[in-house]
């Protein structure tokens, strides 16, 4: 801008130099080369421009994109000062994700350390003679080892070594694994289970389908009426099989409904203090869910019944 604004100066100053200071003066000359001039400036002009429009596309197209994009752009004006602090923040990013990882490795095996003493307690539990008592702290005890297992299968989806071991799985074993899973509370709760799984096959990891059926059943147990039945079956599609939980219990606000795999949501079903939820099951099976290339729907009629429907598309390519 500022070699524009130059020229335009020195342009002036030739003619009025040559209009009020020269003897000799032969006009055509000036128009001629006034032109002359006027032809090269409006070149270079629209060269910049075209350079100028071209340069603001490609920024508008890089902005719309989620990556650093300095490095795209090193022509910028100060780009080795964005350069250094991109340089900076890398590091700075990296030393908390150190962190972090140390974190997730030390809660990991606190909660395995953890184990082995809850193991203990729940042999202890058998011995003692009052069934009402050994009744109450088997369901405590049942309830620590829930909140660890969840808690392990946390830190080990945050983990950047999440491992998916993909391979062919019948879905009535997971089931099964499910139910024995969670078998305690569904005999405290008199479940009446409702078992129709076909003898399907899908591409899963089992052990993370299995965390996810269990999400759903706790999710069953806790919000548990009178006289509850569990209802678990699959449905073949043209294109996918689907899996299917549904049970007769409070049920889910249509308002809720949308928000329900959303992190830390409670849903306005907690605010009357019968139920204590942290809002993060349903949103760590969904999230699993993802990661397994499947889909999770919810659909509920609130005091009649919840299902949840598990979709396998189609995925035979993880045989090869």
């Amino acid at each position: 801008m500022k070699n524009y604004f130059l020229c335009i100066i020195m342009f002036f100053s030739y003619n009025l130099y040559f209009i009020f200071l020269m003897r000799d003066k032969h006009v055509g000359y000036l128009i001629y080369l006034d032109l002359l001039v006027g032809a090269l400036v409006l070149t270079f002009a629209g060269a910049d421009l075209f350079k100028y429009i071209k340069k603001k596309q490609k920024k508008e197209r890089l902005l719309e994109q989620d990556e650093i994009i300095s490095t795209e752009l090193s022509d910028f004006e100060n780009s080795d000062i964005a350069a250094h602090d991109l340089q900076i923040l890398n590091r700075r990013l990296q030393e908390q994700f150190d962190e972090n990882c140390e974190l997730q490795d030390y809660v990991g095996k606190w909660c395995h350390e953890v184990k082995i003493p809850l193991a203990a307690g729940l042999l202890m539990n058998e011995k003692i003679k009052d069934p009402k008592i050994r009744k109450g702290m088997r369901e405590q005890l049942e309830r620590i080892n829930q909140q660890l297992n969840t808690m392990l299968l946390g830190c080990k989806l945050q983990s950047p070594l999440f491992d998916l071991q993909i391979k062919k799985t019948l879905l009535p074993e997971c089931v099964r694994t499910s139910i024995r899973n969670n078998q305690f509370f569904l005999i405290q709760k008199g479940f009446e289970l409702d078992i129709r799984v076909a003898e399907l096959t899908v591409f899963t990891d089992p052990a993370w389908l299995v965390y996810i059926l269990d999400q759903l059943l706790n999710n069953a147990i806790k919000y548990v009426r009178e006289k509850p039945v569990l209802h678990i079956w699959t449905e073949q599609k043209e294109q996918s099989v689907e899996l299917l939980v549904e049970d007769q219990g409070e049920g889910i606000l249509e308002q809720d409904i949308r928000r329900i795999f959303e992190k830390g949501f409670t849903g306005s079903n907690n605010h009357n203090g019968r139920y204590k939820s942290t809002g993060m099951g349903l949103y760590m099976a969904a999230k699993i869910t993802g990661r397994l290339g499947h889909e999770i729907k919810a659909e509920s009629k609130y005091g009649a019944y919840t299902r949840f429907r598990i979709v396998f598309r189609d995925n035979d390519y993880f045989q090869m």
